[in-house]
């Protein structure tokens, strides 16, 4: 099944798209990875849903990528002894440790870690933002404020500190029993929440015991500052605009995500824009113009994928909203100015064989009649360098593992193809032609254009590079050996 775009779709499944008929179609609709939240849903249902999946790759026979999202560790107050409480503008109100219920005046805060860390000046922003306090002094185990921004608190409301690295791990006790989980049942990305520092992708890494590729969700200040440590250590990255939205001010999101799509695509790591991008369609069948401009917003900016969260989860709309995605891809991507836009910001990285292999392959494929690049790679890093320029021929990326295929599957434009080992070069040319024509790229009368790396099976070794016939009996008659 071949997509008529590059972007790629992520949805998210839940309540409203836990059967079988609804992640069909999803997948017949456009959707290329199926992102699994663990925050929602038993190891029950998330393995029912990860086996529907499977059926539907093996049915397909195209590859699927599962994202598997863990929670991170929660921040949340204590209770209250009646209420909820209306807190006003200017007055004063107390974090403690004390488990006693709270009043008007002062709630618990169960985190010892965040009165180890406060200091006077810093934010404390409850309910998503709703209600701020600024810390006037504090202690190991308090903190006076003054309310700034007034309203509602009640029982256990969420809690964001986002003017101080918090000496908390990424991974709580529930997110390491998730991850063991998970990369059991056999999911091709773990995406991290409340990552603040490179550590705690290491951490995770070493967790994951190479079973799971690591995709980075950046959520907090701390990690924007910290950008360049955690991509390198990241396989991808996640630009999540819910929990920056409400720590940063939310005019700085725009020109952060745009910063971070661009450090994504300079590294060849896949990144993902993320949360209320089609909002709206939860309850509604159509979007807003706004909420198109900003899909629109995230594929000109060379995003590799956009995603649907509650919209496909719990939403009356999941298909609709996946079909809506899709359209605007479809649209986008057709628009001459979305290629000047591609190419005006495609990076500058010639620093090895496999980059200048892969910037010769785009830029021959574009000034001849090349129907696309086959690219054959065991460890996926190849398909990353050819998305990172954006060709406007279409990408085959082959290997023949097939988690390689599924995590290959959240790049850009990469279509993905299992095949059968090959050792040598004439037999990748041959098995690049039968897929370009299989899946319907090219003709025997037409030309793909071949990269590997010699001796097969060896990672970070592109080092040729071959325009071939699709006419088997021309690369028997015609390629050396």
């Amino acid at each position: 099944m071949r997509r008529l775009r590059n972007l790629k779709i992520v949805a998210t499944l839940g309540p409203a798209s836990s059967d079988y008929e609804t992640i069909r179609a999803l997948f017949d609709a456009g959707a290329d990875v199926f992102r699994l939240n663990m925050s929602h849903g038993s190891h029950g249902d998330i393995s029912k849903r990860h086996e529907i999946i499977r059926q539907i790759e093996r049915e397909t026979g195209r590859p699927i990528a599962i994202l598997a999202d863990l929670q991170g560790p929660k921040l949340r107050c204590g209770e209250f002894e009646d209420g909820p409480y209306e807190l006003e503008v200017g007055q004063k109100f107390r974090f403690d440790l004390d488990v006693e219920k709270g009043d008007q005046h002062r709630v618990c805060l169960p985190h010892p870690e965040i009165f180890q860390a406060l200091e006077e000046g810093a934010r404390l922003l409850i309910n998503d933002g709703k209600i701020a306090v600024t810390v006037d002094n504090c202690g190991e185990d308090y903190a006076n404020c003054t309310v700034t921004v007034g309203g509602e608190i009640s029982n256990r409301k969420g809690v964001n500190v986002p003017d101080v690295v918090l000496p908390l791990a990424a991974l709580s006790e529930k997110d390491r029993n998730d991850l063991e989980f998970v990369c059991t049942l056999g999911v091709d990305w773990l995406a991290l929440s409340f990552v603040q520092r490179a550590e705690d992708v290491h951490e995770a890494r070493e967790l994951a015991g190479g079973r799971a590729a690591i995709l980075s969700k950046i959520e907090k200040p701390a990690a924007v500052l910290a950008y360049d440590e955690i991509l390198d250590a990241s396989d991808g990255i996640m630009v999540a605009r819910g929990d920056l939205g409400v720590e940063l001010p939310v005019w700085r999101v725009p020109p952060i995500q745009k910063q971070l799509v661009r450090g994504a695509r300079k590294a060849a790591k896949p990144v993902i824009v993320a949360t209320q991008m089609l909002e709206s369609m939860i309850t509604s069948p159509v979007p807003t113009r706004a909420e198109v401009s900003d899909v629109a917003a995230a594929i000109y900016e060379g995003a590799d994928a956009v995603m649907l969260s509650a919209e496909s989860a719990a939403g009356d709309f999941p298909v609709e909203a996946v079909t809506t995605m899709n359209n605007v891809a479809v649209e986008v991507e057709s628009d001459p100015t979305y290629r000047q836009v591609i190419e005006a910001s495609r990076p500058r990285v010639h620093n090895s064989v496999p980059d200048g292999i892969v910037a010769a392959a785009r830029e021959i494929a574009e000034t001849t009649d090349i129907k696309a690049i086959c690219c054959f790679s065991q460890s996926g890093s190849t398909v990353l360098k050819v998305s990172r320029e954006k060709p406007r021929v279409p990408i085959i990326a082959m290997t023949s593992m097939l988690g390689t295929a599924r995590r290959m599957s959240l790049s850009w434009g990469a279509h993905c193809v299992v095949t059968t080992e090959v050792n040598r070069f004439k037999m990748a040319v041959v098995a690049a032609a039968r897929a370009a024509r299989t899946e319907g790229f090219a003709t025997e009368a037409e030309q793909v254009l071949v990269i590997a790396g010699v001796p097969f099976n060896v990672k970070g070794s592109t080092n040729i590079l071959r325009v071939a016939p699709c006419d088997e009996s021309q690369i028997f008659a015609n390629e050396p050996g």
